[in-house]
């Protein structure tokens, strides 16, 4: 798989009704809320931008335009920024875009509430891939943990290890567009793990409960029903597993950002 030209798929939409976040912060939308200030979409973008892969930028919501104000009214001059209308769910908008004129293969997909990515996290969850179709950003407890104990996350518990999803998925060809689709499928449990699971059969969603299964196999087995290669991209970064969903995570976010400088 090619290190250069890949397109970024910048997801900044927000779910129906009042962000929390958003709320707490006086802003109608989450990804333009402050962190060590300046808006998280501005944040990423720009590191998305300086990540030698990534050749293009995609920002994906219901009123992109409407963002690209105050800090992010950069992105309007930009000549390697674009936007799309999000559809009906992230995954059936990823699904719409990827391979696209807009949005040529290979594709990485990140969203607006993650101001702590870094370009050594874009280029490792990109390298990551390898040969495969699909690559899944994660990290471990152990990770994560180490450097942050008391931060909460969704884990997803296998034998080998327990995983919190980081936000970054690499797409390779048109060979992933069934993934996608299953992932339309399974959007509304992405945090209800068993419920995800369930639904690449009640065999392997034994095999995850009993953990005997680790995440690498489990991911294969999925994707073997998809014909498609889906693999983890085991992330070697604690911030990779911390995006921004409320109030103390922003508060982490800030005190990381600062110590950066």
């Amino acid at each position: 798989m090619s290190r250069s030209g890949w397109t970024a798929i910048l997801l900044a939409g927000q779910r129906p009704g009042v962000d929390p976040l958003a709320q707490a912060f006086g802003e109608q939308w989450k990804a333009l809320v402050r962190v060590d200030g300046e808006a998280m979409l501005s944040r990423v973008a720009r590191t998305l931008l300086a990540s030698p892969a990534i050749a293009r930028v995609l920002v994906v919501a219901q009123q992109p335009e409407i963002l690209f104000t105050g800090d992010c009214a950069w992105l309007t001059t930009e000549p390697r920024i674009g936007t799309a209308v999000s559809t009906d769910g992230i995954a059936v908008s990823v699904a719409a875009l990827a391979g696209t004129e807009a949005a040529p293969w290979p594709v990485l997909v990140t969203t607006a509430d993650h101001p702590l990515l870094t370009p050594a996290m874009v280029e490792a969850a990109i390298s990551g891939l390898g040969d495969a179709d699909v690559g899944i950003g994660v990290v471990s407890s152990r990770t994560l943990l180490a450097a942050y104990p008391d931060n909460r996350r969704t884990w997803l518990k296998f034998a080998g290890g327990h995983w919190t999803g980081a936000n970054l998925f690499a797409l390779a060809s048109a060979k992933a567009m069934p993934a996608l689709f299953a992932w339309s499928a399974v959007e509304r449990d992405r945090k209800k793990a068993l419920k995800l699971i369930w639904h690449f059969g009640p065999l392997l969603a034994i095999r995850a409960v009993t953990r005997t299964i680790t995440l690498a196999a489990a991911l294969a087995k999925a994707g073997r029903k998809l014909d498609a290669r889906v693999v983890p991209i085991d992330l070697p970064f604690a911030e990779a597993g911390i995006d921004v969903d409320k109030p103390s995570d922003h508060t982490l976010a800030e005190t990381i950002l600062r110590g950066r400088t």
